[in-house]
């Protein structure tokens, strides 16, 4: 049976049942206030019943918030009430920007310290390789010339690389062995020479300057000492020589394929750019070719020049040593800019001084005279298609050069200045200067008078 409190308590439950259904019948809007309920994503996006338009019926029943935390119903039925949260200050989030810049700083870091890994590491095969390019372009005319006769071009550039194999072989079967003999009694004769110049110029004109072994510190019994000390064993001396055999072929093989490949590999870079670009590059490597390669070309000429000048020079008035002197004079006075020439001169000078000293005399006579004729004569003609440097600018590439990658550095950035210097004329823009002359006296009349007219 059911208790007669059961019953009371579900007739209760139903009669307040009955009065909510006639409260939200009483409360609910008319029909021509009703609109087409709007739907919510989520329980965060809606809003709270007062919102909707309910006042008043929120607050007699029971309706469950999406937002407790922050919307907060009155038991008077008025609008609703944002409290703060209770668990402590609001969190401040980052600017949007923030991660994205951390992130791109550190890859910036990471693609420097990389980058500087590589070039440490690689130097020595970047110099070989730009050298290998430079020789390219060097032969590229001598290269096309035999193309144009109807040789395939591959065999051309093998043609003239083993020419030049030959060329090297035959000066060093002819002057290799007396190279050698001159130039290691050179070495062992230069304390000697040295210190025999010093004193005849303190006797000559009565100078107290130091001798030669007191400021070099070099006697032949010092000498053979160093030569003991750091000559390389069997073991070291073989090891040597495979490595330069090794970097002579590696660099001959690039050679032959920059020089073979020269056309296909300008099409294949020429291919990834538009017609613009292509233009553009095309005009860069013609430029490339024709300075960087005219420049290498007519230094070697001169170099030429000035060693069998002064070889036959020095022969004439009897200097000894004369085949090392004279490679030393062509070479460093055409390929050391600026200071080259007095540095080319002035070993040859020193050696026949010690001998005798008017040949030293002669030997500085026939440098400065060999030089006016280069810079006035040869010069103009031998590099009349190549880009003329200034000499500060010569000389500070080679310093960058050399200590960028050494010595193949040194002797590579005076043609890289070249093309530098070309591609600026060739793309650069130049402006006529503006007098900065004094106004007339009419113009300044004439300024004076406009106010009174405009008055």
């Amino acid at each position: 049976m059911v208790e007669p409190e059961d019953n009371e308590q579900q007739q209760a439950e139903q009669d307040s049942d009955r009065a909510q259904q006639t409260e939200m019948r009483t409360y609910a809007p008319q029909p021509h206030e009703t609109a087409e309920p709007q739907q919510y994503d989520t329980a965060e996006e809606q809003p709270c019943p007062q919102q909707q338009g309910y006042r008043g019926f929120a607050s007699r029943i029971r309706i469950n918030c999406s937002r407790p935390a922050e919307c907060a119903m009155s038991e008077a039925g008025g609008p609703a009430e944002r409290t703060e949260l209770a668990e402590g200050p609001s969190r401040r989030t980052a600017p949007r920007w923030l991660r994205p810049a951390i992130l791109y700083v550190l890859l910036a870091v990471a693609v420097y310290q990389m980058s500087g890994w590589l070039f440490h590491n690689l130097r020595g095969f970047l110099g070989l390789l730009f050298l290998a390019w430079l020789s390219s372009i060097t032969i590229e005319p001598v290269v096309e010339w035999i193309e144009r006769r109807g040789v395939r071009r591959g065999a051309a550039t093998g043609l003239v690389l083993f020419t030049l194999f030959v060329a090297a072989v035959g000066f060093v079967a002819l002057f290799g062995t007396l190279l050698v003999d001159q130039l290691a009694e050179l070495l062992k004769a230069l304390p000697g020479a040295i210190s025999r110049v010093t004193e005849w110029s303190n006797r000559t004109f009565d100078t107290d300057f130091g001798t030669g072994e007191e400021v070099l510190r070099l006697t032949p019994d010092t000498i053979r000492e160093l030569v003991e000390r750091f000559s390389p064993g069997v073991l070291g001396v073989l090891s040597s020589l495979l490595g330069v055999v090794f970097q002579a072929a590696t660099m001959l093989l690039f050679v032959f394929y920059m020089s073979a490949e020269g056309p296909a590999l300008r099409r294949t870079i020429s291919s990834r750019f538009p017609a613009r670009q292509q233009r553009i590059i095309s005009t860069v490597w013609e430029i490339s070719v024709e300075k960087a390669g005219g420049y290498v070309v007519s230094r070697m000429i001169l170099a030429a020049v000035s060693s069998v000048g002064t070889g036959i020079f020095l022969v004439v008035i009897g200097v000894p040593y004369w085949l090392p002197l004279a490679i030393w004079t062509g070479v460093v006075s055409q390929f050391v800019p600026t200071l080259g020439t007095y540095l080319a001169i002035g070993l040859p000078a020193i050696i026949a001084a010690a001998n005798q000293p008017m040949d030293g005399v002669w030997v500085l006579v026939f440098g400065t005279v060999y030089q006016q004729i280069e810079n006035y004569v040869l010069h103009p003609r031998i590099t009349s298609k190549t880009v003329s440097i200034h000499p500060a600018v010569a000389f500070g590439s080679v310093i960058v050069g050399a200590s960028l990658f050494g010595a193949v550095g040194a002797l590579v950035s005076v043609p890289v200045v070249a093309v530098i210097e070309a591609l600026v004329e060739t793309y650069g823009r130049r402006y006529e200067l503006v007098a900065n002359a004094p106004a007339s006296a009419a113009d300044t009349d004439a300024d004076a008078v406009e106010p009174a007219d405009d008055e």
